[in-house]
Parts: structure tokens; sequence; C-alpha cells
């Protein structure tokens, strides 16, 4: 590994250079949004572009490494704050009320959750989001199986709860929803479908319906 420059304290492995870029590349969003350059992180760090460049081959590869890093620390931080929510309504309710109340100081995240808020991130806000939206209904305390939701359900949930939440983060009400007001109106008009029979679960019933029907 080449540790050329590094302000004159050089990483000890590839995986320290790493965390240091990352580092530096979401101080750099923090500062100034998710158009930063390369040069910005390089020059934070103390090496050139080309060292930045060999570990990452782009600048939408930085802001996608460093996008994965902010969201994991979120989701985990959400998934905490709802722990011991087993029911899937109310789960879903408390999880996007709640990301949605600290998005506000997760300027890096909420770019991100933005679609078309940067050049960069324009290109990589989808995956990213609908990875960000996936992992957080993975990361609740519902027994998704037994309530009858399947892979391809959670997947159509996910994306349900990414376009709620970036309706959101681009028009926030007028005025804003805030506590109660957001969970009540997010508990009726999507935690409310929840409530309704799962589309795996409906499917099977109907099945099983149909081979029971007298010929």
């Amino acid at each position: 590994m080449r540790t050329h420059g590094w302000s004159g304290a050089k990483p000890a492995s590839d995986e320290e250079a790493i965390g240091r870029i990352l580092a530096a590349a979401g101080k750099a969003i923090e500062d100034r949004g998710a158009d930063f350059s390369i040069s910005d992180v390089a020059r934070s760090v103390g090496v050139t572009r080309q060292t930045v460049y060999r570990y990452f081959p782009s600048t939408e590869a930085l802001l996608v490494a460093a996008a994965v890093r902010a969201v994991d620390d979120f989701l985990e931080r959400v998934a905490v704050h709802v722990a011991g929510i087993t029911d899937p309504a109310a789960a879903v309710t408390e999880a996007v009320a709640t990301a949605l109340e600290w998005l506000p100081k997760e300027k890096y995240i909420g770019l991100l959750m933005t679609p078309g808020g940067s050049s960069h991130a324009e290109s990589v806000t989808s995956d990213v989001g609908l990875q960000f939206a996936r992992d957080m209904v993975g990361r609740l305390d519902v027994d998704w199986v037994a309530h009858g939701y399947g892979d391809d359900d959670l997947d159509e949930l996910a994306e349900h709860l990414l376009r709620v939440i970036q309706s959101f983060v681009l028009d926030p009400g007028r005025p804003p929803r805030r506590g109660a007001a957001l969970r009540d109106y997010l508990r009726r008009w999507v935690g409310g479908a929840l409530v309704a029979t799962p589309p795996t679960a409906a499917a099977i019933s109907s099945a099983g319906t149909r081979k029971t029907l007298p010929r």
C-alpha cells in the first residue's frame, strides 16, 4: 500500500486509509453538499487525487461508499429507537416518523433521499434510497413471515416507504406535521395499508380456496 502524504500520519492498513477517506468525504458533504469533489477529499486527507482514485474510481463510487457507511449508522439508531414494537403498522409508523424527524439533522443522508438533489447524487439516489428503505424494514422487530409477508411484499413495502419519505423530504407540508400529528397521519395512510391482508398471504389463501372448490 502506497502511503505518500497523509498529512504526515501514514495509515497502518488499506482499511484505515479507506476509513480516513470516507470520513473526509462525509465532512466534505456536510460542508459543501453532495456536489463535493475528489480534490476536496484529497486535500482534507493530505494526499493526491490519484491516491483517492486508487481506492475509489469515481466521485460517485466514493459517494455511494460513504452513503452506505452513514446509512448503516443512521438505521441502527432508528432500530434501537423502535426496538420492541412488533406490530407491523405501529413499527412502520414509528420508524418512518423517526426517520423524518431525524433526517433534517443528517444533511448527508437527506441529500441522498432527494431525487435529483445534486449532479453526483442523482445517479445513485435510487439504489441507495431503496437499500435504505429495505434495510429499515428488515431491522424492525416484526416477524414479517408470521404476518404473511414474503420477500416481494417487503420489497414493494420498502419502495412505498421510500416514496413517502422522499415526498416529505421534498415538501414537509404547510405547516409541517410533527410529533403526534405526523404519527397520526402515517398511522392512518401508511400503517393502515399494513392492516389489510398482505398480497402474498392473500394469494396463498386464494390458491388454497380454489383447490377446495368442487369440480
